[in-house]
């Protein structure tokens, strides 16, 4: 979290083979700027040390409700201190006795002592999962208003597949950072691109580049997190799609265009992320083209210039483009964002951004330049985005 004052959580480990996660879910935690304290039940001991996460944590981890150091009162005071408590992984025991309000052990005392959200990561084998006594407990708690992250479907430890797997350590960090993240973008329609184009030459071969669709992804998780709704057209990448984001998957530029014309009338904010090919094959083969030894003459001809198209719309979105340059960064991104139009252009040196995990911006606006330090390309999401929301929300009519 970019905050002076960080966020607090209690994080609730139960006895379930996905226990060996919170060792990771501690160290990403505190990564992305939270305190985190740890509280186990007894049955997740016997999955992991409460001193491998003390000393992940940096904090005593909680087991014993009548531990002479808390005066008894563990339950009351640690509750007290957290912003969130999130139960990761949450047994379909532990689901049971918090949608019932049973306190046996320190920990459920704790859920049902607090005065902080409670987030709750289930964990379990396919069939306790789709059990309905489990389901029954489940519809308790969003009754209750108690979020869950996930669970989602894949290979268990049981040998099984199906619904009831935890989700990973980053889709829960990511599910965690949303629930702080202020709804700067409430009520907002973001349609924006990420990742490559492909222009095919023949039936096997093309022309593409080295995106790999990181950055234009986190924004799309972090626009979400902050409240819009966010359809996101992507050209081919290995890369999931962000919970709670529509994904639009298209090859070429012509197909991601026709997308982008198609759902430009929705939009309030569009956001051109993706490295869209200048140019394209002008008569690509239906079959593959033989090799020889005689040069290959490829024509190519220009692809639309999807964002300058949108921004000369009538009642055009807000929009925002993105230049990667090898070299005269601010001079060209300076003059890409006059001929388009665009109020606001974030720019990158392409040989430090492609493929990294990190990378830095600066944003070019009607106001002059703004420097986003390196970091972490979904840190470098949200405070993109609020750049974004207060420049909006500045030129929307009161």
């Amino acid at each position: 979290m970019e905050t002076a004052n960080p966020k607090r959580i209690l994080l609730g480990v139960t006895g379930g083979i996905a226990a060996y996660k919170a060792a990771e879910l501690v160290r990403t935690l505190i990564k992305q700027g939270f305190v985190v304290q740890v509280a186990m039940t007894q049955a997740a001991t016997q999955f992991i040390t409460p001193t491998t996460l003390q000393a992940l944590s940096g904090h005593p981890v909680l087991i014993n409700q009548w531990d002479a150091a808390d005066s008894g009162m563990a339950h009351i005071a640690s509750g007290r201190a957290a912003d969130a408590i999130v139960i990761a992984p949450a047994t379909a025991d532990f689901i049971a006795k918090l949608a019932h309000g049973l306190a046996d052990d320190l920990l459920s005392a704790l859920c049902l002592a607090r005065d902080c959200p409670l987030l709750v990561a289930p964990a379990m084998n396919v069939q306790m999962w789709s059990n309905p006594a489990t389901q029954r407990n489940i519809a308790q708690l969003a009754a209750d208003g108690v979020p869950l992250l996930g669970p989602a479907s894949g290979d268990m430890a049981c040998g099984e597949t199906g619904m009831g797997r935890m989700l990973e350590v980053t889709e829960l960090a990511d599910g965690i950072v949303a629930h702080f993240q202020r709804k700067l973008l409430a009520g907002v329609n973001l349609l924006m691109t990420a990742g490559p184009t492909y222009e095919a030459i023949d039936a096997v071969r093309g022309i593409t580049n080295r995106s790999s669709g990181k950055m234009g992804y986190a924004i799309a998780q972090a626009a979400h997190a902050m409240g819009a709704q966010v359809t996101l057209v992507s050209g081919p990448v290995a890369l999931p799609a962000p919970a709670g984001v529509e994904r639009v998957s298209v090859n070429s530029a012509l197909e991601m265009a026709d997308a982008v014309n198609r759902r430009a009338a929705r939009a309030d904010i569009f956001i051109g992320v993706a490295a869209v090919a200048d140019y394209r094959p002008s008569a690509p083969s239906a079959q593959k083209i033989k090799k020889s030894d005689a040069a290959l003459t490829v024509e190519l001809v220009p692809n639309p210039d999807i964002i300058a198209s949108l921004a000369s719309l009538p009642n055009a979105p807000f929009c925002v483009g993105f230049a990667a340059e090898s070299e005269n960064l601010h001079e060209y991104a300076q003059a890409k964002r006059r001929a388009k139009r665009l109020p606001l252009l974030a720019a990158n040196l392409a040989q430090t951004a492609i493929g990294a995990d990190d990378n830095e911006l600066i944003l070019f606006d009607d106001d002059g330049e703004h420097l986003l330090p390196r970091a972490d390309k979904p840190a470098l999401a949200r405070a993109l985005l609020r750049h974004v929301a207060q420049l909006y929300r500045k030129g929307k009519p009161a």
